[in-house]
């Protein structure tokens, strides 16, 4: 749980992927994954896959949360397993089982909650219209994933008061001693880019031997016009293949060591400021990369407020062991809460397909359900 995990995820299980928008490691395997889907529920419509007393969940729901994830896995080179659709599904179900539990008090804390996720994402990403960029290339708009937060961090907080979750004075400070270590700061690298793709972008299929010389030639003349004193903000916007960052003069998000693929990480941590480096190849192409600013390491103290998330070290670590106990008392009442709304997956294949997840979670004594994310 180093910090740069503790980052709140503003939508379930992690997608939007989190990962997708704020991992620029794999920029060029950023697709529109909404025109799938679209294609699917124009051919076949859009069943409800899920009912339950007061709400159901449709097909499309649940592919809008899937595709986001499939890009991201995608983009680093893996495939989701068949049963992550079914993760992400229960977890659907457990949002919208606790939502019909939920308070106007709960509404108003959880909306608190989603308005600081949104407002650190922002901060992350430079500004709302960079980040609103980021979600347009992975097929999202801002309206969705914020109302996808507050869902989330409304079901959390509904999920904290029906267990009654309560946290003793010095739990967190004990959690922190315990894992003083993980409350670190790692080195910040701050780049732009400009990426000339080597590959399709949907099928990382290498390009023509042709194409791939004309893009090298291309870069080459591209860093010539920097090294005479070109911008290379606008020669970002006018020529980088990065859907993610060009509009934005290739500028990306701050990343740490592991985030980024090792050809590009290594130029970019060294680089000084407004230092341009030489022509990097990675597996998606060629790029020119400018330095912004490095932020050295940093060990945050329980007091200190931690930049990402907008809260201090304390919170986060009442967060923690809060999330500690959830995990320990939730399975039993979401259990409990799904007979009550008489949870029904109505999808065949869905349906068999959880059940067997579950027989196989059984046998190996794991009862857990699927809960909002921290």
């Amino acid at each position: 749980m180093k910090l740069n995990l503790l980052l709140s995820a503003a939508l379930m299980a992690g997608v939007v992927s989190a990962s997708a928008v704020t991992q620029p490691a794999a920029p060029a395997a950023v697709t529109n994954a909404a025109t799938p889907e679209a294609a699917m529920k124009a051919l076949f419509g859009d069943p409800v896959v899920v009912k339950g007393k007061g709400f159901e969940i449709k097909q499309s729901d649940l592919d809008e949360v899937l595709s986001g994830a499939k890009a991201n896995a995608a983009a680093q080179g893996q495939q989701l397993p068949p049963e992550f659709s079914v993760a992400i599904l229960n977890q659907l179900i457990t949002i919208q089982a606790l939502l019909q539990k939920a308070t106007p008090a709960d509404r108003a804390a959880g909306q608190v909650d989603a308005d600081l996720q949104y407002t650190n994402l922002v901060k992350r990403f430079g500004s709302a219209e960079a980040f609103a960029r980021q979600l347009k290339a992975v097929g999202m708009t801002m309206e969705d994933l914020r109302a996808k937060a507050v869902q989330e961090a409304v079901a959390k907080t509904a999920l904290k008061r029906e267990l009654n979750i309560t946290v003793a004075p010095d739990a967190a400070k004990d959690f922190y001693t315990k894992h003083a270590a993980d409350f670190e700061q790692p080195q910040m690298a701050h780049v732009r880019h400009i990426l000339l793709m080597t590959v399709d972008p949907e099928t990382r299929v290498s390009l023509p031997t042709n194409t791939i010389a004309a893009k090298r030639k291309q870069a080459d003349e591209l860093l010539k016009q920097i090294r005479g004193g070109g911008d290379f903000a606008a020669l970002a916007k006018q020529y980088s293949d990065d859907p993610g960052s060009k509009e934005n003069g290739g500028e990306l998000p701050e990343f740490t060591r592991g985030q980024m693929v090792p050809e590009f990480e290594a130029t970019a941590f060294s680089l000084t400021n407004s230092q341009v480096s030489d022509i990097v190849t990675t597996q998606f192409g060629y790029h020119i990369i400018k330095g912004i600013s490095q932020t050295p390491a940093k060990k945050f103290a329980f007091t200190d407020t931690l930049p990402q998330v907008g809260k201090t070290v304390a919170e986060v670590c009442r967060a923690e062991v809060e999330s500690e106990q959830i995990k320990l008392l939730a399975p039993d009442y979401v259990k409990k809460l799904r007979t009550e709304l008489a949870v029904e997956i109505t999808d065949p294949a869905l349906k068999a397909l959880d059940e067997s997840v579950r027989a196989q979670a059984e046998a190996a004594g794991d009862k857990s359900e699927a809960l909002p994310a921290k």
